[in-house]
């Protein structure tokens, strides 16, 4: 079972993420604090493919946008999987 090899493809979407030091503004003592906007996915989705064993992942690429998954695109994934450049 050790060389079973599986996959699966999921579409998933862009976040637009802020960190800490992107939001941070100087404000004196009694400012009350900034009210941060809640996080929202963006309309922007893209389909991953992830292949996985019995130890966890072991290759994992992002479609191309506009690119069709079919069996000749199925066939180059694999090729990458096998002979990582």
């Amino acid at each position: 079972m050790e060389k079973v090899i599986t996959g699966d493809e999921s579409w998933i979407y862009d976040y637009d993420n802020e960190l800490k030091s992107q939001s941070r503004e100087w404000k004196h003592k009694e400012s009350p604090r900034p009210k941060k906007s809640q996080k929202s996915k963006s309309k922007i989705k893209v389909m991953l493919l992830v292949f996985f064993d019995c130890h966890g992942i072991v290759h994992h690429e992002f479609a191309p946008e506009g690119q069709t998954v079919n069996a000749a695109f199925y066939m180059e994934v694999l090729k990458r999987q096998r002979d990582p450049v």
